[in-house]
């Protein structure tokens, strides 16, 4: 199973080593930032499945990466837990604002930030698995009755074709290793190869024509959604 990515941005060297060896023990994928800048470049790159974020960094703070974060199409969805080290209510009041998720106060108990990034992650896993209809372009999917339209025209869709560009585009912008796609297309209990997920691909990317755009390859990593089609 594919593990829930977590990115820290965290400038105390002692709070980034405990955090990394807590998430890591939990099971999680953990990659690192000690600073603003480097912060809102790697959530960008990465696209992780959550962040924690820190308020107080050197360069840009807290507040103004989670600000940024949530005015992109590609990184709005990311779910964030702020760590404080003030007490000050407006602080936290603001980053909510923002669009972060949750708040854990410094000193903290690694438990306690577990449970929080436990209950964050399970909170989007709801509301986008409750989601039974997306638009990308000029691609539209319905769940409920599988059924793909293109510019208003169904297309014909099979059921692994279906759950795979639904996966996809879930989550426009991040990408999926094919180690992930066959997980997702299989729920684990069927042996797939890697390389039939490419097979799958270059079929949607036919069947979408001048649109094919809308899954975009990442060289020797997998495969993403487009934010927008061509």
């Amino acid at each position: 199973m594919a593990k829930e990515s977590v990115l820290i941005v965290e400038d105390d060297p002692d709070i980034v080593e405990l955090l990394h060896y807590t998430l890591e023990r939990e099971g999680y994928s953990v990659a690192v930032a000690q600073n603003g800048e480097k912060g809102l470049a790697e959530a960008r790159r990465r696209k992780p499945g959550l962040i924690v974020l820190d308020l107080m960094l050197p360069g840009l703070d807290g507040l103004e990466i989670c600000k940024a974060l949530k005015a992109e199409d590609a990184t709005k969805g990311i779910p964030i837990v702020m760590l404080t080290a003030k007490g000050e209510e407006s602080d936290i009041v603001l980053g909510l604002e923002f669009g972060a998720d949750d708040y854990v106060k410094k000193p903290f108990s690694p438990r306690e930030l577990v449970a929080r990034i436990r209950s964050v992650l399970r909170r989007g896993r709801s509301v986008a698995e409750s989601k039974t209809r997306i638009e990308i372009g000029p691609v539209v999917m319905d769940r409920e009755r599988h059924e793909v339209t293109l510019e208003g025209s169904d297309v014909p869709f099979t059921r692994s074709e279906f759950r795979l560009l639904w996966t996809l585009a879930k989550h426009p912008g991040r990408v999926y290793t094919r180690e992930e796609l066959v997980e997702k297309l299989t729920d684990g209990e069927v042996v797939i190869l890697d390389r039939n997920i490419d097979v799958h691909v270059s079929s949607i990317r036919k069947k979408l024509g001048e649109h094919h755009s809308v899954v975009a390859t990442v060289r020797g990593v997998g495969y993403k959604c487009s934010e927008k089609a061509n």
